[in-house]
């Protein structure tokens, strides 16, 4: 799965080895000489001279000192002066005014080479049985406050003045008639920045274009477009089946009018990012995301219009997208807000929007052992210089910079936040399923949302499908379409370079189980299923 995300995109993770062999060490330190701006040893001065000359000596070397040396000696003092100085002042605030990261304050000690092969978790410098019990305490916070809907609205005008508060009776996808002023004679998708970065949806584009004018609808001299948002969100996680979960669905007659799998519109596009190292590019506005369903609308329009052949079931077409970041993503906020230095945790979340707009929308979740996620997560978008010990190093370091920042954080904090996102070498937080799971639980009803698991999909996709159908409430398949489906070939799966590296070390599974273990405890206790403890993975 491809996140054009996020973090990684075609950008791996930043190694981030730290080796005591690199470290400044104090007997290095006074072997050699050092000779200061007023060393007299050089000089041609008698060594039996008289103390009373000396005020007169310092005097003289004072002035064969180069000048560039004087003033390179008064900015290191003051600079020295500055720094002791936002020192003293700053103690009980940030630290010094050239203090690093809070995360890199306590670089991590590891073992170098293929001595990491033989680490055990005993010998670890974590002490996962304490780190497991401030997780566990940590995990007993309360709930989040969701926004007020008058301030969400606030935060963009645009996207609820575009998408009304109710949709068209009658019809199961969530749809409206919007005015068209438009020339009917130009390109309606011309100026979609998606077209810009999707040659397939481009091309659907030119397709529907051609035949854009027959889908209006005509009422009081004026047209108007139909227009449909998703019906299901596939939400998360990467990494997870999400992928091939999504392509399978489209083989439904009844919701095969998709165009693109990942729009990343909710948390990523809509404020201006694509991948977030890239910086701030353009804006994606809500009409661009709503032209990624017009296939569906078309199709829609034309049971309105009485002009399809089966016409009721036409009017229950449904649609959705499948972003692996909507679950968790939610960094733009700290890069268009990064002055709010007060506050550690998102103000707004992207299913407090999709709520806002759709308040019914489906919600599916897959989610697989976070311990085989990550592996496979490092694999995915790590491109060169792979190996067992490798991960282990840095799962370890990620490890240690969560714990690092739970000393001074609550846990919820730590999960969102962007700046130890950045630093960790591996996304170790995408597998605190529970966290992101409470917060959507927040907002939408427990059976708005299907939790499924990697595991049972794989070992009975048959059932594992009937189960979505039946929460979409889609019709039965006919045993063709069936057979179809269940013999496609897996997408997204390892590539054969990155199977041929094998398995995880055994020491960097048993310290991710234990990790996770608190994690995967609470998430198996509120979906009330403790296939999700992942126990025998």
């Amino acid at each position: 799965m491809s996140l054009s995300d996020c973090k990684y995109g075609s950008n791996p993770p930043k190694d981030h080895n730290h080796s005591l062999h690199s470290l400044p060490m104090a007997e290095n330190y006074g072997k050699k000489s050092v000779r200061t701006f007023f060393d007299f040893r050089h000089t041609n001065v008698q060594e039996n001279l008289d103390v009373k000359c000396i005020p007169l000596l310092f005097l003289t070397n004072l002035q064969r000192i180069p000048k560039v040396k004087v003033v390179s000696f008064l900015l290191g003092l003051t600079l020295t002066f500055l720094i002791m100085a936002s020192y003293i002042l700053m103690w009980d605030k940030k630290g010094l005014l050239f203090t690093p990261s809070p995360y890199q304050l306590r670089p991590a000690v590891f073992l170098t080479g293929t001595a990491t092969a033989a680490v055990s978790s005993e010998k670890n410098l974590i002490d996962m049985k304490t780190l497991v019990k401030i997780i566990s305490s940590k995990q007993e916070y309360t709930p989040r406050r969701v926004p007020d809907e008058k301030d969400i609205i606030e935060t963009d005008g645009h996207l609820f003045s575009a998408i009304p508060r109710y949709f068209l009776p009658g019809i199961k996808s969530p749809c409206w008639y919007e005015e068209f002023s438009g020339e009917l004679s130009t390109d309606p998708y011309r100026r979609n920045l998606f077209t810009l970065r999707s040659k397939s949806f481009k091309t659907v584009c030119d397709h529907l274009k051609t035949k854009f004018h027959q889908h209006l609808h005509h009422r009081d001299g004026k047209d108007f477009r139909l227009r449909c948002l998703p019906y299901f969100y596939i939400i998360g996680q990467p990494k997870c089946g999400t992928t091939d979960l999504f392509h399978r669905l489209l083989l439904h007659p009844e919701l095969k009018f998709n165009t693109m799998k990942e729009p990343h519109w909710w948390t990523r596009k809509r404020f201006g990012y694509i991948r977030f190292k890239d910086g701030f590019q353009e804006s994606f506005p809500v009409e661009d995301y709503l032209d990624l369903f017009d296939l569906a609308a078309h199709n829609i329009q034309e049971g309105i219009s009485g002009n399809s052949s089966g016409a009721h079931r036409t009017l229950q077409l449904i649609t959705g997208e499948a972003s692996a970041s909507t679950m968790w993503d939610n960094q733009a906020w700290s890069y268009l807000h990064g002055d709010r230095e007060e506050e550690t945790e998102p103000p707004f979340l992207a299913q407090d929007f999709i709520h806002a707009v759709q308040p019914d929308a489906k919600i599916i979740i897959m989610l697989r052992d976070p311990v085989e996620r990550l592996y496979s997560d490092y694999l995915y978008f790590k491109m060169a210089n792979k190996s067992a010990e490798d991960f282990h190093q840095k799962a370890t370091e990620s490890v240690q910079l969560f714990q690092s920042c739970l000393s001074g954080r609550s846990l919820r904090s730590c999960v969102y936040n962007t700046s130890l996102s950045n630093v960790m070498p591996v996304r170790l937080n995408l597998g605190m399923y529970i966290v992101f799971l409470l917060d959507w639980l927040t907002v939408f009803h427990q059976e708005q949302i299907l939790v499924l698991r990697l595991e049972d999909y794989a070992a009975n996709l048959k059932v594992t499908i009937k189960k979505v159908f039946d929460f979409l409430s889609v019709g039965p398949l006919s045993e063709q379409v069936e057979a179809a489906l269940t013999k496609q070939p897996m997408s997204n799966t390892r590539r054969a370079a990155d199977r041929n590296l094998g398995p995880m070390l055994p020491s960097t599974r048993e310290l991710l189980s234990k990790f996770h273990q608190p994690f995967n405890h609470k998430l198996a206790s509120v979906l009330g299923n403790k296939a999700f403890l992942w126990r025998n993975t």
